[in-house]
């Protein structure tokens, strides 16, 4: 695993060592590492994590006569495969690094490798007698590619910090990224949190020549033909075999290498079927909440001791440095991370980097098999459509009159959101169960408060009634925004490679070829994955209540974070911003405290938004916005 850094110079001559210094703020994503490649027209860096081929494959990577050299961040887990092809094809290696493989493909190819590559990735390549970068991200977006155009130039990176190096970046806040923020926790591609730079969209690619600047999709997810009256044994046999391609070419690795298990379904169908293909005793890693009616570990020994893995777990409690990490999340997290898991998420990440550099986990389940609960509120939402709407909202506000609990995710809690978005259209429903703010919570306290943001993100909600739509949706934003975006900082941010084998594209057109049925049946969640790991997994392990991988945020800002959140979020941090009113933001923590609501997660997101906000200097809306050409100069904190 690795981070990338690039920038061209058609009009800027290249400043000297403003390569180096981009490439520095990368390190922790590859300590063994770090190079850089220099011409008149173009910048390249890189920093190496070592995992295939320790003694070679240094970046920047140039083909044999120096015209093209690569920078990769990424895993090609079919580059064995490739290879033999390209060796077909006359071409020679000198390596046994993957990252060889990706650039003698595409001087075979051009840019119709990628197409052929089954991994994660975001990668450069600039080609000198053409003047010519391309930029490619991989198809799911597990891996992250920023861009910024200047003039004809253009600045890439693996990491927001790496393009803040450059002067030229005005970090103004990009207000409709920050509309949909407030509203989900995360920020959908192309939009980031700084107006001047944008994401790569997952299996995109772009081309810079000579100062022009082309995007263009290499891959969508299209169904793979299923037999049009296809059985459950039948689709479970194809499943089966499609997880154990997937898990045994995601174990291929010249590092040590774990797996993350949680107790539930997906991460110990991804150990069941890694111990199957593993000659040695596995390691495996989980994160703890003892005394907690949400702990997991019981199930997790469970399953560890099934396997016969070597087993290490770490309890998140109160005494566990919260605070510290909090706050070094707003360098590493480059945007904020506003899920609450990302906390879990880095501690598990540091305690699995003292053993193993490489961890296999159950990410994309819940999105391409229907594992959320906020699809059983899609579908129980279109019953409710027949209670009269007065009905619905008498009963939405008598519940928020009732008790709150610390519980992470009560009863009391999950049935007043359900009755409020019940009231939504179904888009804005789907992503309100999972999200934060109310359009009408955020004009409260929000003064850039505008809808438009969150219509164009909910306009590519896929036509139609049911289940897949909104699937297909989550796959597109909620997994690569928010939880593989979590997974990429806070791992990375330990040196540590996170591999998740139901991303397999293969696996991914394979559900969304499935019929609804064998997704969502009745009030049973992942039927298909469920019905294939009978008599694999115990029954405890299957038909277990979903808990979700975050923290007690209810709990925690009413004590242990309560001192974090008041210092943070406090009037002379909110008022100067010019974004924010600051009576809005003390009646939600005040209404917190004294239990007159539950706003543990959406707390979560204010506060870490203004740690980073404050840790990267970003400034308020220039003379584009209505507040006029004065505030452009004005810090946010």
């Amino acid at each position: 695993m690795c981070g990338i850094v690039g920038f061209t110079h058609k009009e800027r001559p290249s400043a000297g060592e403003r390569i180096r210094e981009a490439t520095a703020t990368l390190l922790h994503r590859g300590p063994d590492q770090q190079g850089v490649f220099e011409t008149p027209n173009v910048s390249l860096g890189s920093v190496r994590l070592k995992i295939i081929d320790l003694i070679s494959g240094e970046q920047p990577m140039g083909s044999d006569d120096g015209d093209t050299v690569l920078v990769f961040n990424g895993e090609i887990y079919n580059f064995a495969e490739v290879r033999e092809e390209l060796k077909s094809r006359g071409r020679r290696f000198t390596t046994r690094s993957d990252t060889e493989v990706v650039l003698k493909a595409f001087l075979e190819w051009d840019t119709a490798c990628f197409a052929r590559l089954r991994g994660m990735f975001g990668l450069a390549l600039w080609t000198e007698s053409r003047r010519r970068l391309v930029l490619a991200r991989d198809r799911m977006g597990i891996k992250p590619l920023y861009y910024s155009r200047r003039g004809d130039d253009i600045y890439f990176a693996s990491e927001l910090k790496a393009i803040f190096v450059h002067p030229e970046i005005d970090r103004a806040i990009d207000v409709d990224g920050l509309n949909c923020y407030l509203r989900l926790n995360w920020v959908p591609a192309p939009h980031t949190l700084v107006r001047d730079i944008v994401k790569l969209l997952p299996g995109h690619l772009l081309v810079w020549e000579n100062g022009q600047v082309r995007t263009e999709c290499y891959w969508r997810c299209a169904p793979q033909p299923l037999p049009a009256r296809v059985t459950l044994e039948e689709a479970k046999q194809q499943l089966d075999s499609l997880l154990q391609h997937s898990v045994k070419e995601h174990l291929v690795s010249d590092v040590p290498l774990g797996v993350w298990a949680s107790g539930g379904i997906d991460s110990s169908t991804i150990l069941h079927y890694a111990a199957a293909a593993s000659p040695s005793r596995l390691k495996t890693f989980s994160i703890t909440f003892k005394g907690r009616s949400f702990d997991e570990s019981r199930y997790i020994r469970e399953v560890a001791h099934l396997y016969g893995t070597d087993h290490t777990e770490f309890d998140l409690s109160p005494g566990a440095e919260l605070v510290d990490a909090i706050q070094q999340f707003a360098y590493y997290s480059d945007e904020p991370s506003a899920d609450a898991g990302s906390l879990p998420v880095w501690f598990l990440s540091k305690m699995s980097r003292q053993q193993v550099t490489v961890a296999l986990s159950g990410e994309g389940a819940d999105e391409l098999f229907g594992g959320y609960l906020t699809y059983r509120a899609d579908r129980y939402s279109r019953l409710a459509q027949a209670v009269p709407t007065s009905l619905r909202r008498a009963a939405a506000s008598a519940v928020s009159r009732w008790p709150v609990s610390d519980d992470k995710i009560s009863f009391e809690y999950k049935l007043k959101r359900f009755l409020e978005g019940s009231l939504l259209p179904p888009e804005e429903a789907h992503v309100f169960w999972n999200g934060t703010f109310s359009a009408a919570e955020l004009r409260a306290f929000f003064l850039k408060a505008d809808p438009e943001p969150m219509r164009r993100l909910l306009g590519d909600v896929p036509a139609g009634n049911g289940l897949d739509r909104f699937l297909l949706f989550d796959q597109r934003y909620y997994l690569p925004d928010d939880i593989l975006y979590k997974v990429d900082r806070m791992s990375m941010a330990h040196s540590m490679e996170v591999r998740p084998p139901f991303l397999d594209h293969r696996i991914v057109e394979f559900a969304a070829a499935l019929p609804q049925s064998y997704k969502v049946r009745g009030s049973e969640l992942k039927f298909i994955l469920r019905d294939l790991m009978k008599g694999k997994l115990p029954r405890s392990i299957l038909y277990r209540k979903k808990s979700g991988f975050d923290i007690p945020a209810h709990d925690w800002f009413r004590g242990l974070l309560k001192p974090l959140l008041l210092d943070t979020l406090t009037e002379p941090a909110v008022e100067p911003t010019g974004l924010f009113r600051w009576q809005g933001i003390d009646a939600v923590i005040r209404d917190h405290l004294e239990r007159r609501a539950n706003f543990g997660y959406h707390l979560w997101g204010l506060l870490i938004l203004f740690l980073w906000l404050k840790r990267w200097n970003i400034r308020s809306a220039d003379s584009h916005d209505k507040t006029g050409a004065g505030e452009r100069n004005r810090i946010l904190i």
